[in-house]
C-alpha cells in the first residue's frame, strides 16, 4: 500500500510538471530542441488532498527532465512487478 502511495505521488508530481511546461516562449530564443538546460522553468503544483493550495516549484530544465525520468523508471518498474507477479 505504501509503495502504491509513493508511485501514485511521484506520477502527479512528475505528470503536472512534464504538462505546465511553458509554451509561450519563441522558438528563436532556444538553444536546440530542448531549450537551455541551465534556463529555471516554474510550475504551479496542487497540493494533494486540498483543491484551493497551490504551491509554485521551480527547477532547471536539467532537473526536470531527471525528474521525469526517474518517473518514468519507477512507473516501469512498477507494471514490471505488477506483470511478474500476475503470472
Amino acid at each position: 500500500m505504501r509503495k502504491t502511495v509513493i508511485i501514485g505521488a511521484l506520477l502527479v508530481a512528475g505528470t503536472a510538471a512534464l504538462a505546465k511546461m511553458p509554451a509561450d516562449e519563441p522558438k528563436s530564443e532556444r538553444v536546440g530542441p530542448r531549450g537551455d538546460p541551465n534556463e529555471i522553468v516554474c510550475v504551479n503544483q496542487s497540493e494533494i488532498g486540498t483543491r484551493l493550495s497551490r504551491r509554485r516549484v521551480c527547477r532547471t530544465r536539467a532537473e526536470w527532465d531527471q525528474l521525469a525520468q526517474q518517473t518514468r523508471q519507477v512507473v516501469e518498474r512498477a507494471q514490471f512487478e505488477k506483470q511478474t507477479s500476475e503470472q
